[in-house]
C-alpha cells in the first residue's frame, strides 16, 4: 500500500480576487472549472508544477482561514519568482529558516488561508 499526494480545497469568496492571487501572481494555470449551472458557485482547478489546489464557492466544502503546508524544490527561487510581479494587497518576506531545519514563507489568500510553502534543507 502507497498513499499519494493531497489536493487542499480551499474555500474562496470572489473569483476575481481568486484568479487574481492564484493565477495572476503566484502563475497557477487553470485545470478546470465547474458549476452546475449559471450563477452557481464556482470550484476551480489549479496547478503549478506538481501542486495541484483546489478552490470552491460552495458553502459546505471547506472552512475559510485554512492553513495548508505545500512543499517546494527551491523556496528561495520560488520568493523571487513570486517578489518579481507586484501584488497590491501583500508583500511576502523572504523566507525564514525554522529550528527543525526547514526554510518556509507563508502567504496568505484573501480569503484568510494560509499558504505555507516550505522546503526541507536536511
Amino acid at each position: 500500500m502507497r498513499l499519494g499526494r493531497a489536493t487542499p480545497i480551499l474555500r474562496m469568496f470572489d473569483e476575481g480576487k481568486a484568479r487574481e492571487f492564484y493565477v495572476d501572481w503566484l502563475q497557477f494555470k487553470v485545470q478546470f472549472e465547474h458549476r452546475f449551472g449559471a450563477n452557481m458557485p464556482l470550484y476551480l482547478g489549479l496547478v503549478r508544477d506538481d501542486l495541484e489546489l483546489h478552490l470552491s464557492e460552495h458553502h459546505g466544502d471547506t472552512t475559510p482561514g485554512t492553513r495548508v503546508r505545500l512543499a517546494v524544490d527551491g523556496i528561495h527561487a520560488f520568493y523571487d519568482d513570486i517578489a518579481s510581479r507586484r501584488y497590491a494587497f501583500l508583500r511576502p518576506g523572504a523566507p525564514q529558516k525554522q529550528e527543525w531545519g526547514e526554510w518556509d514563507l507563508t502567504l496568505t489568500d484573501p480569503f484568510g488561508n494560509k499558504l505555507t510553502f516550505y522546503e526541507n534543507m536536511q
